[in-house]
């Protein structure tokens, strides 16, 4: 009961401090600014906001924009995941693909704009590309280290009990022991992934999406729709986070907490 009273006061003080700097935000715009274009006002954004759901022009960005993540990040889980289990798991494998890994996951993703432009046009492949190469990465490195990490003990005693095959002891032994180390692969891929995004609809790889958009009303001068682009990136970063974490300590990492049921 304690626990539960303390988590519900956690919250309140959460939404306090959200509170507290809309206010402070509020009076620095109106009172200390007083310049709308360098610091539009909470109220102002709340306009913006409104109308542009009143025009569908959000819904519409906000639907590319998902499309454009929802490529490159599950191109990057569908490679990323395979490839570092191989080579966490084989060393003749690892000691192929580390070099070429290597010399590739150094370049910005933004350096690959000119390319995703060349071979995709402005369209949604171009910046699932961009969001592609951004992410893989985090994935590939965070699911080879969660496979070298294994501990030699648990592959021997499954031998021991009968799970001889290399698919076995991946499948029973070696991803659940991995998986904490990929799930945070894939929470940093899906936060390097966003910020590619927006970047890479900011430099024209695709004609619409919230990057785009905000853009687009930074050079028409209307900053109060820029905060309101900026927010709605912000809160679906979060969602998207929170989310998914609940889904995996939910489903898949219920051990270690306890739970068994």
């Amino acid at each position: 009961m304690r626990i539960s009273s303390g988590i519900h006061q956690n919250r309140w003080l959460g939404a306090l401090a959200i509170i507290i700097a809309l206010l402070v935000w509020e009076v620095c715009a109106l009172l200390i600014v007083k310049n709308p274009f360098i610091l539009p006002a909470p109220t102002d954004v709340l306009v913006a906001f409104i109308g542009f759901l009143d025009d569908g022009t959000l819904l519409l960005d906000l639907e590319e924009s998902l499309i454009h993540f929802a490529i490159g990040l599950g191109a990057a889980l569908l490679i990323g995941i395979p490839l570092g289990i191989m080579m966490g798991w084989n060393r003749r494998l690892d000691a192929f693909l580390d070099p070429l890994i290597e010399l590739l996951r150094p370049i910005p993703p933004l350096a690959w704009i000119p390319f995703a432009i060349i071979w995709f046009g402005l369209t949604a492949w171009s910046a699932g590309f961009v969001i592609f190469i951004g992410a893989v990465f985090p994935i590939i490195i965070n699911t080879y280290q969660g496979f070298r990490s294994v501990p030699r003990i648990f592959v021997e005693a499954a031998k021991m009990l009968g799970c001889t095959k290399s698919r076995d002891l991946i499948r029973f032994i070696a991803f659940p022991a991995a998986l904490p180390s990929v799930v945070a692969g894939i929470r940093i891929a899906s936060g390097v992934g966003w910020m590619c995004l927006v970047a890479a609809e900011l430099f024209g790889v695709s004609n619409y999406g919230l990057g785009s958009r905000l853009w687009f009303l930074y050079n028409i001068h209307q900053m109060d729709g820029v905060v309101v682009y900026m927010i709605i990136l912000g809160l679906l970063g979060l969602a998207f986070d929170t989310i998914f974490r609940y889904y995996i300590d939910r489903y898949f990492l219920k051990w270690r907490t306890g739970e068994v049921a």
